[in-house]
């Protein structure tokens, strides 16, 4: 049965005291009850005891869940830019069959949120099976927006013996902040990565909780997709992580760092409107260099500002670090050297990329607005040209980004084994249809082959999901993710052997595809390197020269990916690291 030893106690104490007291009391009333109430425990698979309290989760088909347990207290008020303290204890059972409050963004909708989302979500298998392998899932949204539902666990434990354990954090300026005037805490909350000491945070609950709800805490496997991936990354260098996870997969992840005294430079100039709008200052650039202080009153107005204010600040980001830096080289959470670090959380890593990362985000850059909303993007030659030359090349520069540009970084002191793993599913239109086709193996292709009920991108994909090669494709795909988190790579459940990542071998790769009617997994490698990309693009004949090159400074430019293309062009942001 499950191991929850100490809530059988905690239960059998509860019912008996009402009869004679917790003690040693042999009368046959007391052991009636004592034996009712573990038998209602044993039933009652929902109900769970955490180190705060009793929670009562909810059946979902297959699979038991819990949303929206508390892991953190509040962080509002002077909690604000704070380590996460454990949450208060509370006496009654928490009812947790609903999502928890998300952290406060700023969506298409307007702010949505609270300051106060400290949370997570739990699946497992609906039975009473132990010592099964954890996934914590960290979520995406350029570390601005998202939430813990992004992926929902229930497919996957529904088939593998596995628990999902999800997690909200804070995010925006609640969750990064590097200006002087906040640093009068400890040395990690002076760091600015508030949002990784939540992530730790989380961390902590699953290593002091999640054997009650049957899982293994010794074997957690950290991961996360896109900003979640690459604070995963982070994950991997920071010292405040060690010891926290078991095994690492960076979905659409890669290396990034900010400076943090040019971020400070960012955030200043960012909130300097709302200083002048509050009349603490005349101007933007007065109240951008008082900002940059260490004054208690900069402390003060930050403190009282408004959340809804500070999440909305920067919220045109979309890949671009200059825009909202995050994840500074502070020292203490982040080395100063950032990945230059000769020393690392040393773990089995999984790392993936679509074929065609950059196509959400080219098609839907401010630049194709117009051509977007009439539909010429799909029309208009010249258009379509523009769109495929920054699909095409941005993608490939991308994926390069999030696989081969970090294995090769890393390998010379990293000496667990890592794995790269690509999904060309979506490439082929005749196989997923022309809704699909558009976007090909875009950012965020995996997301339905690991939670085959997400409607994240039913919108964008059509029915490309539905044929019997695509949902082969996710049993493929979900059975590899599992036998990397129990260790057991190559194990019966998978078609083909997954090699270790050796620099210029040609097998360092695992591709996966599906065509209508069958998966496939073939280890490879890539066919091109940044230079042969650039070298492609300057050959390119579909477009002018001059064409080429403002699509080149102005779309693709200082992405995450776009460093030795804006080297070329001499077009190099600050905030490469």
């Amino acid at each position: 049965m499950v191991k929850r030893s100490s809530f059988k106690v905690g239960f059998v104490c509860l019912s008996a005291i009402l009869l004679v007291g917790c003690g040693n009391g042999t009368s046959t009333d007391t052991e009636k009850a004592k034996k009712e109430s573990v038998e209602k425990k044993v039933v009652d698979l929902t109900t769970r005891e955490t180190e705060f309290g009793l929670i009562k989760g909810k059946e979902d088909g297959k699979s038991l869940v819990w949303q929206g347990i508390p892991y953190g207290a509040k962080t509002s008020g002077d909690n604000r830019w704070k380590a996460p303290k454990d949450p208060e204890k509370w006496d009654k059972v928490l009812e947790t069959t609903a999502p928890g409050e998300v952290a406060i963004q700023a969506s298409a909708d307007g702010v949505v949120g609270s300051e106060d989302a400290l949370n997570l979500d739990v699946y497992r298998p609906n039975n009473d099976k132990t010592d099964l392998p954890v996934l914590v899932f960290v979520h995406g949204g350029n570390n601005q927006s998202g939430h813990a539902q992004e992926i929902s666990g229930r497919s996957f434990v529904e088939t593998h013996d596995a628990i999902v354990v999800s997690v909200n954090y804070r995010l925006g300026a609640l969750g990064f902040n590097p200006l002087s005037a906040i640093k009068n805490g400890s040395d990690e909350e002076n760091s600015g990565n508030i949002a990784l000491l939540d992530i730790n945070k989380s961390l902590d609950w699953v290593k002091g909780n999640i054997e009650e709800f049957g899982g293994d805490k010794d074997n957690v496997t950290v991961s996360g997709f896109s900003a979640g991936g690459r604070d995963v990354m982070a994950m991997l260098i920071s010292p405040i992580f060690e010891d926290k996870f078991d095994k690492a997969i960076s979905l659409s992840g890669g290396m990034t760092i900010a400076d943090e005294e040019k971020s400070q430079q960012v955030f200043a100039e960012a909130i300097a409107p709302l200083v002048v709008e509050d009349k603490v200052k005349d101007n933007a650039e007065e109240a951008a260099k008082w900002l940059l202080t260490s004054d208690k009153e900069v402390h003060d107005y930050l403190y009282q500002l408004e959340a809804d204010r500070l999440s909305s600040l920067m919220a045109n980001a979309g890949l671009r670090m200059e825009v909202f830096p995050h994840l500074y080289n502070d020292g203490v959470v982040i080395p100063k050297e950032g990945f230059d670090t000769k020393k690392y959380n040393e773990v089995p890593l999984m790392m993936l990329s679509g074929e065609q990362e950059f196509s959400l985000f080219g098609r839907f850059d401010p630049y194709f607005g117009e051509a977007v909303k009439d539909g010429t993007i799909n029309t208009d030659k010249e258009k379509v040209n523009e769109y495929q030359f920054v699909n095409n090349y941005g993608g490939k520069l991308y994926s390069l980004f999030n696989v081969e540009d970090s294995a090769q970084k890393m390998t010379p002191n990293y000496k667990a084994p890592i794995y790269g793993m690509e999904i060309l599913f979506g490439q082929d239109e005749t196989v997923v249809g022309k809704e699909m086709g558009v976007f090909g193996s875009f950012h965020g292709v995996f997301v339905p082959l690991l939670d085959t009920d997400s409607k994240n991108y039913e919108g964008l994909v059509g029915n490309a999901y539905d044929s019997k090669g695509a949902k082969e494709l996710a049993s493929v795909f979900q059975n590899y993710v599992y036998e990397f988190m129990n260790d057991d790579i190559g194990g019966s459940t998978t078609p083909t052997e997954w090699k270790e990542w050796q620099a210029n071998s040609k097998e360092n790769i695992l591709f996966l595809d599906a065509d209508k009617g069958k998966a496939s997994a073939t280890m490879g490698s890539k066919e091109f390197d940044y230079n042969q990309v650039l070298d492609d693009m300057a050959k390119d004949e579909t477009l002018s020269t001059e064409k080429k090159e403002e699509l080149s400074k102005n779309i693709l430019n200082g992405r995450w990916f776009s460093y030795e293309l804006d080297k070329k062009n001499n077009n190099l942001s600050n905030f490469y690291k």
